[in-house]
């Protein structure tokens, strides 16, 4: 006993507590940024479905505007559930009007601009990502792991800092994944418990010599907590959710699925049976939250009435089960070209990395030599299968390579095994002990737990991993497509501030498709009732014409006809117009040249620029700077050299914008350069 005692003071004694304390406050620090740059906002735009899956088609249902409703919510054939964009999206604009209400009431302002329908939204998100934190935070605790190194590892991610704190329903997938991984840690360490308990108490029973032994042995058998169908509800309705938000979930939650049924499977108190039991159940468990997003979704899609529910009008065509109609439109290889094909192991080699580079090549290459080592039949250097170690590893693996099987493959497709990938490797950055940490206490090692020096210095793979996120955070963050946002608010700002009946008419070239939700235009589908009984409806003021990636020969000339139409307008129907064209600053050179080497039908100037602005369509050109490093060409040590390369590398930077170029009819303002000439004169 006295040895005990004096082993753990010291365990004590070397203690590392100023470490520790550093390492919470540099979490609590990411914890408070990951809020910043949801509040600044992030102005970056990794990708359409942000805003075309949840806050275009949510915007419709909660405020009088003009909407585009994507594909993926046709009434005819809806393939995504509509009940958790509401809940998510419509209750932070619910709150919004709310506030919104108060504000013009108060202050005269209104609080319906774009910058608060994005912040909104992402900042309830960004909430729900701390649940992740949470659940990292838990499953360390339960395992007796370390926890501050694993939690600093996480928030720093750029997954963490820009997916999480978006709308996307990959984000929610993680959410959703932490959770399943987090009850089913909790049930198999406390089902370990009970039943080592168990075998115990049952071993003893046997070698019981009398029958008072026996009953005392039963009746501390029966005394036992109940623990074979522990958070069967909560796991089961996770994971209907899951599928229901996006039915790749599947994939995520197969693990901690298998994990939870075959808990104690080959121990003396579980066999089969209960097994089965836990299938069963647990598909019982899951049938009400199924019905319930079929009712919601068979009910906004107009499927199902009051109606026909108060007259028995009852049939199959009733009901629409989107996870099914998912199912149905990606089994189709053409629905999929539709959407870009990619090779099966673009997640292995490139998106694995991408998302989490030196962690994620960490992880690839254990399992890969776990798998060497279970091929040569070295069992001893496997995880135990019923172990955390294996659960995390299988949640990792099993996603990825079930999500491989399918041609359209995107990053943000597996960012929800980010939480087994921090919990298995996060340590191997800073070179601390890992998952058998507890190891050392058992070998009698003390010294393994001095604090020195060494533990507050940066390891080369921590400097790579903090190097590779903040470049990353900052690009998918701010800096792709980043322009777009910025663009929205300055026309969202002129479409208020435009004379009446002016029609504004915008081509877009290189660029992602502008969330028209924003811009909060006015419905021009709906039909209004005036004072008189008199019906009518909005004319359309606003006209946006996505060029994409075409060539700027056809832009140039459909742009070139519809000024013309413009122009006829505005001649016989006095019609006012207004039209625009934004494409990346370096594409205008290029636009500007062909301009000039045709016709000059009509004249363009850059009005505006948003910066920062990357378009991956159409980067900045290198041209100039190459020039300047041609020795044959120029040296950089000559002054006017000097000057003009400095010069050159300023215009380099300058194309990392966003230009919004006002074109106008060359024929109208001669002549209206004419008319003034004439007045002054």
């Amino acid at each position: 006993m006295r040895h005990i005692t004096e082993y753990r003071r010291s365990i004590d004694e070397y203690k590392p507590v100023t470490p520790i304390k550093r390492k919470m406050k540099v979490y609590w620090a990411l914890a408070a940024f990951r809020i910043l740059l949801t509040l600044v906002p992030q102005t970056g735009y990794i990708h359409p479905d942000e805003y075309f899956q949840a806050i275009e088609v949510i915007s419709g249902d909660r405020f009088d505007i003009d909407i585009y409703k994507p594909w993926e919510y046709n009434a005819t054939f809806p393939i995504r559930t509509i009940f958790i964009p509401q809940i998510l999206v419509g209750t932070s604009y619910s709150f919004l009007k709310f506030l919104s209400s108060y504000g013009f009431k108060f202050f005269g302002t209104s609080l319906i601009s774009p910058y608060y329908l994005i912040v909104f939204p992402r900042l309830l998100m960004c909430i729900l990502s701390f649940v992740s934190d949470y659940c990292l935070y838990k499953i360390c605790c339960m395992c007796g792991q370390n926890y501050k190194v694993r939690l600093i590892t996480l928030a720093s991610s750029y997954v963490m800092l820009t997916y999480a704190t978006r709308v996307f329903s990959n984000s929610i997938e993680l959410i959703l994944t932490s959770l399943l991984l987090f009850y089913t840690s909790q049930c198999m360490v406390y089902s370990e418990k009970i039943i080592i308990q168990s075998d115990y108490l049952s071993n003893k029973y046997d070698q019981a010599k009398n029958g008072v032994e026996r009953v005392k042995y039963y009746k501390l058998l029966g005394s036992l907590p109940s623990h074979s169908l522990n958070h069967c509800l909560k796991i089961a309705t996770i994971t209907v959710i899951g599928i229901f938000n996006r039915p790749t979930f599947v994939a995520f939650a197969l693990p901690p699925i298998f994990f939870w049924l075959q808990r104690g499977l080959g121990s003396r108190s579980i066999g089969l049976l209960h097994f089965h039991i836990r299938i069963f159940t647990f598909i019982i468990c899951g049938i009400p939250t199924a019905i319930f997003f079929i009712l919601v979704d068979s009910f906004y899609f107009g499927y199902l009435t009051m109606g026909e529910i108060g007259n028995l009008d009852i049939s199959l065509n009733n009901f629409v089960v989107t996870p099914l109609n998912f199912l149905k439109y990606n089994s189709n290889p053409t629905n999929l070209e539709n959407h870009g094909l990619h090779p099966r192991f673009l997640h292995f080699l490139l998106n694995i990395p991408l998302l989490y580079n030196v962690l994620g090549i960490i992880g690839l290459f254990t399992f890969a030599r776990m798998s060497f080592s279970g091929l040569k039949g070295k069992w001893l250097e496997l995880p135990r299968i019923q172990s955390i170690v294996s659960l995390m590893t299988i949640s990792f693996i099993v996603p990825v390579a079930l999500l491989s099987c399918f041609p359209h493959q995107e990053p943000r497709f597996i960012i929800p095994v980010i939480l087994p990938l921090v919990f298995l490797y996060a340590p191997k950055l800073s070179h601390v002990p890992g998952v058998d940490t507890i190891s050392h206490i058992k070998q009698n090692n003390p010294t393994k737990y001095r604090p020195d020096d060494k533990t507050l210095k940066l390891t080369k793979l921590q400097m790579i991993w903090y190097c590779s996120n903040i470049v990353l955070c900052l690009f998918y963050g701010f800096l792709h497509q980043g322009g777009i946002l910025s663009l929205t608010s300055h026309m969202s700002t002129e479409l208020k501030a435009k004379p009446h009946l002016t029609n504004v008419h915008l081509y877009t070239s290189y660029i992602y498709p502008i969330p028209t939700a924003l811009l909060h235009l006015r419905n021009t589908h709906k039909t209004y009732i005036s004072t008189g009984n008199h019906k009518y409806r909005l004319t359309k003021d606003f006209y946006l014409y996505e060029q994409g990636s075409k060539n700027l020969t056809e832009v140039y000339n459909s742009i070139t006809t519809k000024l013309q139409e413009c122009e006829e307008k505005l001649t016989f129907q006095r019609i006012p117009y207004r039209l625009y064209y934004t494409l990346p600053y370096s594409a205008v050179e290029e636009f500007a040249e062909y301009s000039l080497n045709n016709s000059l039908l009509f004249n363009h100037y850059t009005i505006r620029s948003f910066y920062p602005h990357i378009s991956i369509e159409k980067l900045p050109s290198f041209k100039m700077i190459n020039e300047h490093f041609n020795l044959q060409n120029i040296s950089l040590f000559r002054p006017k050299s000097l000057m003009q390369f400095i010069n050159d590398i300023s215009i380099f930077f300058q194309q990392f914008q966003l230009a919004l170029i006002k074109i106008e009819n060359s024929t109208t303002k001669l002549l209206a350069k004419k008319t003034k000439n004439s007045l002054l004169t």
